[in-house]
């Protein structure tokens, strides 16, 4: 008899010493991890809405030193369009590309006007561009500029 009730004692004491977490240390847990997200989930937003505006930029760049390749390696005229309207550009050859919502062009200058409220840039097969500046803002106040050198045919973006 006396061992049985030193096993029960023995079990009960098992049970009060049993590791593991309170709810409260749960909750705690829980608690820290929902903070530590609300404030890493707004800068890693807006980190992402620059990366999309410097892709777009980027892109935009490489249409432009693209049609001047081909104007070059093709000996023809090569255009780019923009509409700041519609906030799309189209180059010779190819679909018409849609700016994300979050990226806008801002202004278009040099070039030529084309129709309504847009501008063409054209690419000679010398290497020589019409030239000017395309400049694309996001909402987070960063503004983006492409400019097109009329001589040498270079394409530079920079951040203002």
């Amino acid at each position: 008899m006396k061992n049985e009730k030193f096993c029960t004692f023995h079990f009960e004491l098992c049970i009060l010493t049993k590791k593991g977490f309170t709810l409260i240390e749960l909750l705690a847990v829980i608690m820290l991890v929902s903070l530590a997200s609300l404030i890493a989930i707004p800068s890693l937003d807006r980190g992402l809405r620059k990366r999309e505006a410097r892709q777009s930029v980027l892109a935009l760049a490489a249409v432009a030193r693209d049609l001047r390749r081909r104007a070059i390696d093709e000996g023809a005229l090569k255009r780019l369009t923009f509409s700041p309207r519609e906030n799309s550009y189209l180059a010779s050859g190819a679909e018409i590309v849609h700016l994300p919502v979050a990226i806008r062009i801002t202004a278009v200058g040099g070039g030529e006007p084309v129709g309504d409220q847009l501008r063409q840039f054209i690419f000679f097969p010398n290497g020589s561009i019409l030239g000017g500046a395309i400049e694309l803002s996001d909402r987070a106040g960063s503004t983006y500029v492409v400019r097109l050198e009329p001589l040498v045919g270079r394409v530079v973006v920079t951040r203002q």
